[in-house]
């Protein structure tokens, strides 16, 4: 092919920026037979002539910025904008700056979100930052992305929001104390359960659910600005009416006082020294970033967008803005309805403050709210994981079974090689575009992680093992700014908003590692057994002559 000025990644050879070189090919336009992707001349075999690695199976491009920005709302809204507030007031010396370290977390997400769009326009490809990193920093970057996200990432992530269903559901009903409870852990997986079942239908039934919970979750959240709102201008008519708070017309939004700590003893910030004080910024910053988690989940269905190019940065830059706002709206509420010593002490603020306001009947449908919160969360969340599976799966980094779209088990006389005519066999052809396999893997692995973990430690794992690829991930992308600046980029955000990124994501690994060894050196073994697989793997296809560029 003749070098052009302007070139993508998928046009030539590239060199890595760490590592020995590597060749990368990616496919012409394609077409798919029954969900199975094909060059457009119906031909497999003589892409691997080519140097291209034809994909074992793929999603038709069936999504456009409207349903991505539905997944990405579905998946971040979830029970942080609910959970976190407590965490956040106590770390903060004012409700002002905990409305201020909400603003920061949705900032740095959102710069995250436009680094991930710039990079997801200049380098085609499928399971979000594995092709970015495998581009930038060899194969055995992307692998490790693809292997911690695959067996770690997005399994605790499902485990943790099927844990907070059910404490949802409990709380609604009353019972408290049962976390660790093995009717606890059997409800948690039976919602899981129920959600990856959901999603192995099709997706076009995943995303209509997607957007009915992204329906649920606006109410909810209305629902509590409007109460909000309501209250102010009941106590501005009528400043003796008692109603909800007081707090909030009363004293300075901006005035240090004392906080509540979960153990019962408070904080004095005029006493706190400016370094302790950083500590505890940071521990706040912490929980508004679990808040917003998610962000960077809409690169990882691009494959499935008519025109990525496009819709990509547009669904990613009306809906982190949109999120941003309706954390900011619910946080600001719960300043008015609540008293301001209540908003540290409680971790379902939202419950407590309908029930102070309205009685304990409308906390039980608030209740019922956010758990539909989180059940969408989980919807969405899940429906990304099995395309993180699939591929890794194409990329031949995981076994070609989790690639295979549509159908349970392997593909039908699957000998090793794409053959798009096998899902039109009859009797065998796939009857979904579901990734059921893969959703399978990710299903029994959440299981697994419900059954031996608990929330807080699969919260600072999950925080690990994903900033440390982010990090890696926005770090290469500035580098490759330098280093290949006429690569084509149909999405080019200012540099500073990657390095402002790299900087504080780098802060944010190196201060969970520091805070939390334990997971540290469990997430350090996890990429170590993922090596030994990686090469165990590369030399059992060399003796099958089964070697790829």
């Amino acid at each position: 092919m003749a070098p052009t000025e302007s070139r993508s990644a998928g046009a030539a050879e590239q060199q890595p920026l760490l590592g020995s070189p590597i060749r990368i090919a990616l496919p012409p336009p394609q077409v798919t037979v029954d969900g199975w992707r094909t060059a457009p001349n119906g031909d497999s075999g003589g892409n691997q002539e080519r140097g291209i690695i034809t994909s074992v199976g793929a999603f038709t491009r069936n999504l456009g910025a409207l349903e991505t920005f539905a997944i990405i709302i579905n998946i971040v809204i979830g029970s942080g904008v609910f959970t976190s507030p407590g965490a956040i007031d106590t770390n903060v010396p004012s409700p002002g700056a905990a409305l201020f370290i909400w603003l920061v977390g949705g900032t740095l997400a959102w710069s995250g979100a436009m680094t991930m769009a710039e990079l997801g326009t200049a380098i085609p490809g499928e399971g979000g930052i594995q092709p970015y990193l495998k581009y930038m920093f060899g194969d055995v970057f992307g692998f490790l992305a693809a292997w911690t996200w695959i067996i770690a990432v997005m399994p605790a992530t499902l485990a943790i929001l099927s844990i907070v269903f059910v404490e949802s559901v409990y709380s609604a009903v009353g019972v408290t104390g049962q976390g660790d409870s093995i009717s606890h852990k059997l409800g948690s997986i039976l919602i899981l359960a129920a959600i990856s079942t959901a999603n192995s239908i099709s997706t076009k039934a995943s995303t209509r659910l997607n957007n009915f919970f992204v329906v649920t979750k606006f109410v909810t959240i209305s629902a509590v600005v409007l109460a909000g709102i309501v209250v102010v201008f009941l106590q501005t008519s009528d400043p003796e009416r008692d109603i909800g708070g007081r707090d909030w017309i009363t004293k300075n939004w901006f005035a240090f006082r004392d906080s509540i700590n979960p153990d019962g003893s408070t904080t004095d910030w005029n006493q706190v020294h400016p370094w302790e004080m950083l500590g505890y910024s940071s521990a706040a910053l912490y929980a508004a970033l679990w808040a917003y988690s998610g962000w960077d989940k809409a690169i990882y269905i691009s494959a499935e967008l008519s025109q990525p190019a496009v819709q990509l940065p547009l669904a990613i830059n009306t809906a982190l803005p949109t999120i941003i706002l309706c954390f900011l709206a619910a946080n600001a509420a719960y300043y008015i309805l609540l008293p301001w010593h209540i908003v540290s002490t409680t971790d379902s603020v939202a419950v407590t403050a309908i029930t102070r306001l309205l009685g304990s009947g409308f906390g039980i449908v608030a209740a019922i709210l956010v758990c539909l919160v989180v059940a969408g969360s989980l919807l969405g969340n899940s429906f990304v994981a099995g395309r993180m599976a699939v591929a890794a799966a194409n990329m031949d980094w995981f076994p070609r079974i989790f690639g295979v779209v549509g159908r349970i088990g392997p593909k039908p006389n699957d000998n090793g090689t794409t053959t798009p005519s096998d899902s039109s066999i009859e009797g065998t052809k796939a009857t979904s575009d579901a990734p059921i396999n893969a959703l399978i893997l990710s299903t029994v692995l959440s299981v697994l992680y419900i059954l031996l973990g608990n929330f807080r430690a699969l919260l600072t794992f999950n925080g690990l093992g994903e900033f440390t690829f982010f990090f890696l991930t926005v770090v290469g992308a500035v580098m490759l700014r330098f280093r290949e600046p006429e690569l084509h980029r149909p999405y080019k955000p200012t540099i500073l908003i990657p390095i402002i990124f790299s900087l504080v994501s780098g802060f944010v690994v190196a201060r969970g590692a520091v805070f939390a060894p334990t997971q540290a050196v469990v997430l350090l073994g996890l990429w170590f057994l993922g090596l030994v697989f990686y090469y165990a793997r590369q030399w059992y296809r060399g003796l099958r002559g089964d070697v790829r560029s």
